[in-house]
């Protein structure tokens, strides 16, 4: 990673704020679809940002007011059989798993249409907010065809097997109020305030202390697919973790002598 250069990127874009990076898929004339090219770069994207200890959390978005990703490239998926269809789902599982998987957290700006893949993408990000514009839906049935990067495994997680299902093998979208009303997106905004929302949200987050926030993430994605006795014990082993870490030392410290903390970073 220590190689990357984020100038080469093509179709995806990434700005530095402070601790904050914001990383906007960047192909408006295709509604900015997911093809090869743009998987390959958001993947090697999102590694190169996990790696870096100045990165505090991540924002992804889209460009343009149209869409945040309308889904995958369809003139791509008409021409796949059995073997690339199959490799063409773990590819895109693989990018999900890298931003679920992600030390910092990531929040998803949903600032136009979120379909298919683009909401899978969605999906794996820590917590998503939604402008009133956008539309979002797992279209695919309609197709022939069935989610293929988490979609069928996510989203019954976050909203229950039922609306799951209804919006899977129906395929029809969801208005952003009705999205945030069965607990798919956390909040919903006017399109000209979502992104400056979300920083506001993302620097609350990176005002904590980055271990602690890394591991409590992970105690919450870890233990979604444990018993509650295993998430118990995962949780206690972890507070173990932290409790012995200088940055606990240093936010204690901080609040008995009433004064913002000073967190270690990159």
């Amino acid at each position: 990673m220590a190689t990357f250069d984020p100038k080469a990127l093509q179709n995806v874009q990434l700005e530095r704020e402070g601790f904050l990076a914001v990383v906007r898929v960047n192909r408006p004339t295709k509604l900015n679809a997911l093809d090869d090219q743009t998987i390959a770069e958001l993947d090697c994207l999102f590694a190169a940002l996990d790696a870096d200890d100045a990165v505090g959390a991540v924002i992804l978005t889209g460009a343009g007011d149209k869409a945040f990703v309308a889904g995958a490239d369809i003139g791509v998926l008409a021409r796949q059989g059995v073997l690339d269809g199959k490799e063409n789902a773990r590819r895109g599982q693989a990018l999900t798993l890298r931003i679920e998987q992600s030390r910092k957290p990531v929040l998803a700006a949903i600032n136009g249409y979120a379909f298919g893949g683009g909401l899978e993408l969605a999906l794996a990000c820590d917590v998503r907010f939604a402008s009133k514009a956008a539309r979002l839906g797992l279209p695919e049935v309609s197709l022939g065809i069935i989610p293929g990067y988490g979609g069928t495994q996510r989203l019954p997680r976050l909203v229950g097997p039922g609306r799951a299902l209804q919006m899977i093998l129906t395929g029809d979208p969801l208005t952003a109020d009705e999205a945030e009303r069965i607990g798919l997106v956390n909040a919903v905004f006017e399109p000209g305030e979502l992104l400056e929302k979300c920083k506001a949200i993302a620097l609350r987050m990176v005002s904590r202390g980055p271990q602690a926030v890394a591991l409590a993430k992970q105690a919450v994605r870890r233990g979604a697919h444990l018993s509650l006795a295993d998430g118990l014990a995962l949780e206690a082993d972890l507070f173990g973790i932290v409790s012995s870490t200088a940055e606990m030392k240093e936010g204690m410290a901080a609040f008995l002598e009433k004064r913002k903390p000073s967190w270690l970073r990159g």
